[in-house]
């Protein structure tokens, strides 16, 4: 595949952050007008919404959905839906583009016959973040996680398997994708605010996918 106008570098081998788990550099770039141009599809059906912790607390980022499941949260607590709560309509159907990446990105580590059938978009514009978390509202946690990053850079961060276990800063960059699962599922990771800045392609956001196996 030929990178497109923003490739800065040639793709890297992986950067491992643990056994069954590593940022692949620049793995989505030769995609990237292509997957902007499905998120902007998925979003026109399924728009751009703030959520709420269970708690209440209003998240920082804006999140949409597309595949089989869509992850939700609100007083009720965090789960997967199969309608959008916003449309009452299905969530929009996976790009084929970003079923391809997901899977590339998983057989890279050696996860073959991963089958995705969520996506999480979330939207990032300057000054948010995400606090870190685990991944575990899916039903099969032997699936591995596929998240991409497009526009605005960020640090990543990448911690073990309990809240306060130290964590490790990664910079991710505009077509980065990291995949963790096996004895890597479970650590806790997160996202540092986003500084101001704007992307020749995104504009001033920071748009993350993250591919789940949520119920299959």
């Amino acid at each position: 595949m030929q990178r497109d106008l923003f490739a800065t570098s040639e793709q890297q081998r992986p950067i491992f952050l643990g056994q069954q788990a590593a940022v692949l550099k620049g793995f989505a770039l030769a995609q990237s007008e292509q997957l902007w141009q499905a998120i902007q599809q998925v979003v026109a059906v399924a728009p751009w919404r703030q959520l709420h912790t269970p708690g209440g607390r209003p998240m920082s980022v804006r999140t949409s959905n597309c595949g089989d499941w869509g992850w939700h949260s609100d007083r009720r607590g965090y789960r997967y839906v199969a309608q959008d709560p916003l449309t009452a309509l299905p969530w929009p159907a996976l790009p084929a583009c970003f079923l391809q990446l997901a899977q590339d990105a998983a057989r890279q580590l050696d996860f073959h016959n991963y089958q995705p059938d969520a996506c999480l978009l979330n939207s990032y514009r300057c000054g948010t973040r995400m606090g870190l978390h685990q991944d575990r509202d899916e039903a099969d946690l032997s699936a591995p996680i596929v998240s991409v990053s497009l526009g605005l850079p960020a640090e990543f961060l990448w911690g073990g398997l309990r809240r306060n276990d130290r964590s490790e800063k990664i910079m991710l960059e505009h077509g980065d994708v990291v995949v963790w699962g096996g004895v890597d599922r479970l650590r806790f990771h997160g996202v540092k605010k986003v500084v101001a800045g704007e992307h020749p392609l995104l504009g001033e956001q920071r748009i993350n996918l993250t591919f789940r196996q949520a119920k299959s």
